[in-house]
């Protein structure tokens, strides 16, 4: 899948994936979601962003999950 909203620059936020070259880390933009928080919520606390960008940047942390080994806890 080709990432068009998604940038990395080792010139800006330390080569944090970002959401269109903003300062906007991809992170940021996942934990928001992850604490339950609307696409309107979100869009309103980054009025910069755009629902295009939540969905890639959810897409990208798929992504990213994917392609590594997480530790993980047994769930005794």
């Amino acid at each position: 899948m080709k990432f068009t909203r998604i940038t990395v620059r080792h010139d800006q936020m330390g080569g944090v994936p970002c959401i269109r070259c903003l300062r906007i880390p991809v992170a940021t933009v996942v934990g928001m979601v992850a604490n339950r928080m609307t696409e309107e919520e979100i869009l309103k606390d980054f009025p910069d962003l755009q629902s295009d960008d939540i969905r890639e940047a959810l897409q990208f942390a798929a992504l990213a999950v994917q392609e590594r080994q997480l530790p993980l806890t047994d769930a005794a």
